[in-house]
């Protein structure tokens, strides 16, 4: 009898090619971002309950560390808990321009897409 393949596994979080490019561009602009991160994480506030952050950071010691093409995404372990599933989009067109996340944990969000309810 063989051993079954494991499923493969999945990421805490994905992003779309819009927002891996647009992160690697960011970086590559900005020579005091070398050798940082993106950090994602839940901070309490926002008018929903739950505000995103979204920062350039160093690795700490508890963070799950996510591979991208040229970084890597930081997520302390409290904040991994809000945003598993979570997937950060990029948009540059006519209806706004900025990073999204589309949070399958997230019962209700706010108008601007940057706080969140669970």
């Amino acid at each position: 009898m063989s051993n079954p393949t494991p499923p493969p596994t999945q990421q805490l979080i994905e992003m779309t090619d819009k927002a891996i490019h647009e992160v690697q561009r960011l970086i590559q602009t900005d020579p005091e971002k070398g050798g940082m991160g993106l950090r994602l994480g839940v901070a309490g506030g926002g008018c929903s309950g739950f505000s995103y952050k979204f920062e350039f950071d160093h690795k700490k010691d508890l963070d799950n560390t996510i591979p991208f093409e040229g970084f890597e995404v930081y997520l302390d372990p409290k904040s991994s808990i809000y945003l598993k599933g979570l997937t950060v989009d990029y948009q540059d067109g006519l209806e706004g321009k900025g990073f999204q996340f589309i949070n399958p944990n997230a019962t209700n969000t706010c108008g601007c897409g940057e706080s969140f309810s669970i």
